[in-house]
Formats: C-alpha cells, structure tokens, sequence
C-alpha cells in the first residue's frame, strides 16, 4: 500500500462545526495559518437545524445550513486551509503529531480538536416524522 502525502501546519483544527470554524477566524488572524480539516459531518449538527433563533444580530433567524456557510466563507476570508478529509487515526505520544485521514496524513504542532457532538436517537417513528419537518428542503 502506497504512504500518503504528509502535509505539516502549525496549527490543525478538527472539526467543522461552530467550535472549528470559530478557532479557524481567531488562529488565522493571529497569523497561525491555520488548517481545518472538515471530516464527514461538514458544519456539524446545524447542517441539519432548521430555524436557529439564538445566533446574535439574526434578529430574524437564520437556517443552520446557511450559518455554516458563511462560517465556512469567514474563514476562508482569512486564508484558512480546508482540508476535505476523515482522520481515522491519531498520534499524540510525541511532537509533531501525527494524524492520518482517507487522503492523506498530517503533522501539526499545535491541534485543536473541535469535533463536536452527533444526537442520538431512540428509533422511534415520530422521531424520524419530526426529523423530516426540521430538515430544509435542500437536503431532504
């Protein structure tokens, strides 16, 4: 089996959600040129959050998909790397470290892990009734 491409950063940030996003802003406008490794659940829970009422100066709200957008864009404003890729394996016994994804591996000497949380659901049928209802109409 073929190494993967090795890319090094300075800073490697797990996670696409609001904690990922949000470390990507701040780390890149203190000059770390971040990289942000997104991972299979890109912009995190509120990709599949309709109406998000409680986000600051959205007086009228804003759908979850469209807030990740524009996280994802702010971040790219600030020349953050996005790296679309699964890390599946993780070393931290020594600097730098180390991670490997699907497409490629990855050093870092700093790495902020921002990966969220998944709900969990019992099974029941109105549970995938109201999952229906909640979901926007682009990814249904």
């Amino acid at each position: 089996m073929p190494s993967l491409p090795t890319r090094h950063s300075r800073l490697l940030i797990l996670g696409s959600g609001p904690a990922g996003y949000t470390a990507a802003v701040y780390a890149a406008r203190a000059n770390l040129k971040p990289v942000l490794v997104a991972g299979i659940a890109q912009g995190g829970q509120l990709m599949t959050t309709t109406d998000v009422d409680n986000w600051p100066a959205d007086v009228e709200g804003v759908m979850g998909p469209d807030l990740m957008q524009r996280f994802l864009k702010h971040a790219e404003r600030f020349d953050t790397k996005i790296v679309f890729d699964h890390i599946n394996e993780v070393d931290l016994s020594k600097r730098p470290f180390t991670l490997r994804g699907d497409s490629g591996a990855y050093t870092c000497d700093a790495l902020i892990v921002a990966t969220g949380a998944s709900a969990k659901y019992l099974g029941l049928p109105s549970e995938s009734l109201i999952m229906t209802f909640s979901r926007p109409e682009s990814t249904m």
